[in-house]
């Protein structure tokens, strides 16, 4: 892998964790381990290819890992590595801020 030198640390999260399931991921991800199946369920409205893809660019930077289960049929588990889990309170703030912003667009 080539190493791309980053200038603005904000770029270089975004790059990680944007785009429409990454973060979602990771918040499903946030309480342990789930089967790529329960990860499809958690995140309404994915097609496989996309979670598959994201799935990838998240082992990729090191946010999640993925465990091969070699059962018949084969299992592949999903969990946050320890980079991942850091960023779950950003998360969890993000998520309270949207509840505040969902909450004022109905009030008049």
């Amino acid at each position: 892998m080539q190493h791309k030198r980053f200038y603005c640390a904000v770029d270089f999260a975004f790059q990680r964790i944007g785009g429409k399931y990454k973060g979602r991921i990771l918040w499903a991800l946030r309480d342990g381990t789930l089967r790529y199946g329960e990860l499809r369920r958690h995140i309404e409205g994915v097609t496989t290819k996309m979670l598959t893809q994201a799935l990838k660019e998240m082992e990729r930077d090191r946010l999640i890992s993925r465990n091969v289960i070699a059962t018949k049929p084969l299992h592949v588990e999903y969990s946050l590595t320890p980079s991942g889990k850091l960023l779950i309170p950003f998360i969890d703030l993000m998520r309270v801020w949207g509840e505040h912003e969902i909450n004022n667009l109905h009030s008049p």
